[in-house]
């Protein structure tokens, strides 16, 4: 009976002791960022009971014992306590403050750091664990993809733009929770992909199945759908070093990882089913572009299973806040790891406190992991290709296929977005933002621009208005037709340029263009095909111009991608000269009768090699992104032919070039170029290769910064360009200058080359007073002529300082020795 009756009183105090169960589960995030914070400690205050963060920041968690709070820790961020209800479940969600205190022990170890040896295993077993030991890899990815609007100034909230969108900030504090620092989305996209890599040789392709891409003043247009994939999100900490946002990062398992990091062995446990030591790491010099943060590696196989890496505002970078890196790895059947999940965010700093900052934030899932068949060359052609339905889904398919569901604030954000795109003002803003960028604003299925095109000053038109204007996408995906028009109220002369651009193929990329203009230009302009909207040519046509000439030209040029990196166009040009300056040429030999007007018919096949070059297709333009590790080879032929069209000289040129930019990790980074070029045939001065100079205060980078706009006219030469940024190579090592975030930099111009007496003697030049011949042009000596340039940037974070000397014919008159040249540059 007495058992019977402790059975009873159990039993009926069983649903008590179930109810007495506290259960609590929620998400734990950064307080400024909304970043998930995995890995995350959520501990009932004064137990031992709790659970810790997965990759998505979620937790869930529960006990049996009395307790009245939760509280949260993580490395790096302020412990954060709050009140629950005891004996119920419930949801807490937690934001943390990053600790803006430093490091606040330096542990000393009285043998070996324990963390060395693990880290020296980490190393060891790189080659293994890298996924560029695989012959090849692909898997399914999906990719999300948002921007934020943060940091919103008292002084911007008082704006008329910003008022009209107060109820979407209303929405976005609820939105935010208790301790979250509201933010304004302004685009945010999906895409789902199928990536491919193979390693011998290198080549990558993606191929774009689905996007769905809303935003504030950004359209789902073909660019925008390429750069949201994976293509643009790739990081591999088995890299000594990592390529971010255009810098150089020394991964935390470097070769030489013990010169840049301090480490530390916290803590053993399981991710999962792996077995992990975890390790935080931390750089040694604050300002080296290196990271803080933590990896846990296996103890089976020493490769990395999660990392969480931060590069601190610390760091010589600009307008950067934080960059945060987090990825969980996933075993191969083959043994090297992938990246499972890898989450990025971007957080760009206020220029002024009057201003607002922004928040990049990218997201990849990857599952269906191939390895080891790699697929024909010809299949790695194009790196980024899109489905011809890329932008046709349902809501459906987002729920099928997506790999992760939208949190509640995701799909708010949609809808906040959708809200600001209606809101006339935000649309007008957005569009006049776009146009001082690109130089072109969108009318409908038109684009004008331009600007600089718009206006012009100079001795021979005086004062010149104008107007661009081109067709975009909206109007056609095969054909673009563009042109402007000018008139000079001097010379009372109109100008103008047109072209119609077809698209054969996007893929491989085959496109046939006609253009016809006629302009006034400037005969040492003619090396150069610069662009007319940039800052160098529009300064170039105000004021004095330097022997002025009218050009009528028609051009056709076909261009197709023949093989990845290989591409080749070839085309046709006639031109007309007339001179606006004193200039004769000989029609036959020397003393003969002469000519001031020339014509010229020429064909041309240009080829260039980039092995890694990643090309992306903006509407109806393809753009170069550069190329990653290899150089760039250029090589150009053109043949003058003489009696076609009544053209008047026969020639042959012939320009091979190479360009290179060459990381060098912590000493920065250097752009090198060497181009080689030889003209035969007997032609005036305008046809050959003639220098490019800068007489501005400006610093230009294809231009010699000490030489006169036209000192050498050459019929061969050879022209070598380097230029280093020293990043904050040095200037960090200086206690004083390393607050400032200059950065040093440096340059070595040299030209040399050759005129043959024929090209000489081929033109009739004027004479002074004493019958002494004035030749325009300077010619080379047996030696080159050079320039040094060395200086400092990054000031005030736009600024750059440089002066240059000139080291070569100082003894020919109005030249400068010496010269101090400025830039206005946005660089990170």
């Amino acid at each position: 009976m007495k058992f019977n009756a402790k059975l009873i009183i159990l039993l009926l105090l069983f649903p008590a002791v179930i109810n007495a169960q506290t259960v609590v589960s929620g998400k734990v995030t950064e307080s400024a960022t909304g970043t998930p914070i995995p890995f995350a400690n959520v501990i009932f205050s004064g137990t031992q009971d709790g659970a810790i963060t997965d990759f998505e920041g979620n937790f869930s968690a529960k006990t049996t014992a009395a307790v009245d709070s939760i509280e949260v820790h993580y490395i790096g961020f302020v412990k954060r306590t709050k009140a629950l209800k005891r004996g119920v479940s419930q949801t807490i969600n937690f934001q943390l403050d990053e600790d803006v205190q430093t490091l606040g022990e330096v542990v000393v170890y009285a043998g070996e750091n324990p963390a060395w040896p693990i880290m020296r295993k980490v190393v060891d077993h790189k080659k293994e664990n890298d996924k560029r030991s695989l012959s090849a890899y692909d898997y399914e990815s999906y990719t999300k993809v948002e921007f934020d609007v943060d940091n919103l100034s008292d002084f911007i909230q008082k704006w008329k733009l910003v008022k009209k969108v107060q109820g979407v900030l209303d929405s976005i504090q609820t939105i935010a929770g208790d301790d979250g620092k509201p933010v304004l989305p302004i685009f945010l996209s999906e895409a789902i992909s199928r990536y491919y890599y193979r390693i011998d040789p290198t080549l990558k392709r993606e191929n774009i199945i689905k996007t769905k891409v809303s935003g504030v003043g950004i359209t789902d247009g073909t660019l925008t759908s390429q750069v949201i994939g994976s293509t643009f999100q790739e990081y591999n900490f088995y890299q000594n070093w990592l390529n971010i946002i255009t810098k150089e990062f020394v991964s935390p398992i470097a070769d030489s990882w013990k010169l840049y990091y301090e480490v530390y062995l916290e803590d053993s446990l399981y991710v999962g089913d792996d077995y992990c030591y975890r390790i935080d790491f931390y750089p040694k010099r604050e300002q080296d572009l290196a990271f803080t943060g933590t990896m846990w590696i296996t103890k089976e196989d020493y490769a990395i299973r999660r990392i969480d890496a931060t590069v601190p505002k610390e760091v010589n970078l600009n307008y950067i806040e934080k960059i945060k890196i987090q990825q969980d790895m996933i075993k191969s059947s083959a043994g090297p790891w992938l990246p499972e999940k890898t989450r990025v965010v971007v957080d760009v700093s206020q220029i002024t406190k009057q201003t607002a900052g922004m928040l990049a934030k990218f997201y990849v899932s990857t599952k269906d992991h191939q390895v080891n068949d790699p697929k024909p060359n010809e299949f790695y052609l194009d790196p980024v290709t899109m489905e011809e339905d890329v932008r046709d889904f349902t809501d459906e398919y987002w729920e099928e296929f997506r790999h992760d569901t939208l949190t509640s604030t995701e799909q708010n954000v949609f809808m906040m977005i959708d809200t600001l795109k209606k809101i006339p003002a935000v649309k007008t803003y957005m569009d006049m933002a776009k146009f001082l960028i690109t130089g072109y604003y969108k009318v409908g299925k038109i684009d004008l621009g331009p600007y600089p095109t718009f206006f012009g000053k100079n001795n021979i038109e005086g004062v010149r208005i104008g107007f661009g204007a081109r067709t975009n996408i909206d109007f056609s995906r095969k054909w673009t037709v563009g042109g402007y028009i000018g008139y000079g109220f001097d010379d009372e002369q109109y100008k103008y340029k047109i072209y119609v651009d077809r698209i054969l193929d996007r893929s491989p990329w085959t496109n046939v263009k006609i253009e016809h203009q006629k302009e006034l230009e400037q005969v040492w302009l003619l090396n150069e095909q610069i662009e007319p909207n940039s800052l160098f040519y529009s300064l170039s046509r105000f004021g004095t111009l330097t022997q002025p000439f009218f050009i009528n030209k028609t051009r056709v040029s076909v261009f197709r991608q023949l093989s990845r990196g290989f591409g080749a166009e070839a085309s046709y040009k006639f031109e007309s000269f007339d001179p606006q300056f004193e200039f004769n040429y000989f029609l036959d030999e020397p003393g003969s009768e002469t000519a001031s007007t020339y014509q010229v018919s020429e064909a041309t096949l240009s080829v260039r090699y980039a092995k890694d070059e990643v090309f992306v297709i903006n509407d109806n333009e393809r753009m170069s992104l550069g190329t990653v590790r290899w150089p760039a080879f250029n090589l150009d032929y053109t043949y003058g032919m003489k009696g076609v069209i009544g053209s008047d000289f026969e020639y042959h040129k012939i320009k091979l070039g190479i360009e290179k930019k060459q990381k060098m990790g912590l000493l920065g980074v250097s752009n090198i170029s060497l181009t080689g070029g030889y003209i035969y045939g007997e032609l005036p001065y305008p046809l050959l290769y003639n220098t490019i100079g800068n007489e501005t205060n400006f610093y230009v980078d294809f231009a010699y910064n000490l030489m006169n706009y036209f000192e050498f006219s050459t019929d061969k030469y050879i022209d070598f360009r380097y230029r280093h940024s020293f990043e904050g190579f040095i200037l960090n090592a200086v206690p004083l200058m390393k607050k400032l975030k200059w950065r040093l930099i440096g340059s070595a111009n040299m030209l040399y080359g050759g005129l043959d007496p024929v090209n000489i003697n081929k033109v009739q030049y004027p004479t002074d007073a004493e019958g002494n011949e004035k030749i325009p042009f300077s010619q080379f000596d047996r030696r080159p002529y050079m320039e040094v340039g060395y200086g400092v940037e990054n000031i005030l974070k736009i600024f750059s300082v440089e002066a240059f000397h000139r080291l070569t014919y100082l003894d020919r008159p109005d030249v400068s020795k010496f010269g101090l040249k400025f830039s206005i540059k946005v660089i990170l």
